[in-house]
């Protein structure tokens, strides 16, 4: 392989262990000859163009060694839409660095700047080899069985929802309902993580509304009313780009980003909790709360989980061996071999293919009776969440077990 140095950057919302997959790429670039210098990319491709960039074989070691528990994004991240008319000063810097190496950390529209980066130099006649790590919160990424993230921010929600859930259910004769919203535009992975954190039949959550289900106003207000009925009490999850069936969001934002993506209340407009929040009282006119943690399980160290700790890493120093052994135009992906007990393995998806799709829940994990998962579902999430504490309950009041 052609010697070079290589660069190395993060796109998009951060997670609570990109930074291992960033210690990962640096230490397996250190341990193969290709590769003459590591750098990084301040800001992602946005800061590349700038020419912002830094030497990160300078840093110490001990301290790249700490990105591997060390949450956000190290080097800085972006949101910016690469454009046809930045790819000759993409490629004027590549050759000022003598960057024969890229490696970019990020979701779909991060692996889709790789896939043109790569694809503009071979067209010059410019030798790059480009390949991408699997990075979000989302778990929407294709071509892999789950992203590096994911899992932690999982974790996030479900321990956020059992204890919140706890305080409602207690507090129930003050707030008598509570409306928790996640991330995830349109892939409904992390509001079903959160029904790991039931396990009697009227802990929380009782509703969980997914973005792959057309959100139905009468349907849901009658899902509400019976598990008020049943448990004097309500519970609701929501994926923050829940949509009617027309298409419009039930936050009615109309905001987009660099991707034209929706900004679902990141711009000041009304979320889909507080949307609900309003239906809910409106409807019944009892009293609750609702809760938007944003961006809150992308960074939370104190609730990472050490297999995405691991697979994080792991997928970032595939990348390198890729790299030194000439392969390029791919992403690091995840093969699951068994979920119990939990085993997998790395291979690689083309960019291309990545690029240019995204994975939804299937079918099989939404429960078509009501919204709610299936078993199917939880014994997919189980092995990337962890196993959860178990709080006890005084004895007079304990219900049966789910």
């Amino acid at each position: 392989m052609r010697q070079g140095n290589a660069i190395l950057g993060q796109s998009g919302g951060p997670t609570s262990v990109i930074n291992a997959s960033l210690c990962g790429i640096f230490q397996g670039c250190q341990r193969h000859k290709p590769f003459r210098r590591v750098l990084g990319m301040r800001f992602g491709i946005e800061g590349f163009l700038q020419g912002n960039v830094i030497d990160l074989g300078r840093e110490k070691p001990e301290t790249i060694e700490g990105l591997r528990t060390t949450p956000s994004s190290a080097l800085g991240s972006c949101r910016y839409k690469l454009k046809d008319a930045d790819l000759p000063r993409v490629l004027d810097m590549l050759r000022r660095h003598d960057i024969r190496y890229f490696f970019l950390i990020g979701g779909n529209d991060t692996m889709d700047t790789i896939h043109r980066v790569e694809a503009y130099c071979k067209a010059q006649g410019y030798e790059l080899i480009g390949v991408g790590v699997p990075k979000t919160v989302d778990n929407d990424l294709f071509g892999t069985d789950h992203t590096p993230g994911f899992g932690s921010a999982a974790r996030y929600v479900a321990l956020s929802v059992k204890q919140a859930g706890m305080l409602a259910r207690d507090m129930q004769r003050v707030d008598q309902f509570v409306v928790f919203q996640t991330v995830g535009r349109s892939a409904g992975w992390l509001p079903a993580a959160a029904a790991l954190a039931r396990s009697a039949d009227d802990d929380a959550p009782h509703l969980i509304l997914c973005p792959e289900r057309p959100f139905d106003h009468q349907r849901f207000l009658a899902e509400v009313k019976a598990a008020y009925d049943r448990y004097g009490w309500v519970s609701v999850v929501c994926g923050e780009g829940i949509c009617y069936a027309d298409g419009k969001p039930v936050s009615a934002s109309t905001v987009t980003d660099k991707f034209a993506n929706v900004e679902f209340g990141a711009m000041g407009g009304t979320s889909a909790a507080m949307v609900l929040h309003a239906m809910i009282r409106s409807a019944f006119g009892w009293r609750g709360e609702f809760q938007v943690t944003e961006s809150l399980p992308m960074c939370a160290a104190d609730r990472v989980v050490p297999l995405d700790v691991e697979e994080a890493y792991a997928c970032g120093y595939r990348a390198a061996e890729l790299a030194a052994e000439g392969q390029t135009g791919v992403m690091v992906s995840i093969i699951r071999q068994s979920s119990d007990p939990y085993r997998a393995s790395l291979g690689t998806v083309p960019l291309a293919e990545v690029a240019v799709r995204a994975k939804p829940m299937p079918p099989e994990y939404l429960d078509p009776e009501r919204s709610y998962v299936t078993e199917a579902c939880l014994e997919y999430l189980k092995p990337l969440v962890g196993p959860l504490p178990e709080y006890v309950r005084l004895e007079g009041i304990a219900p049966e077990p789910a």
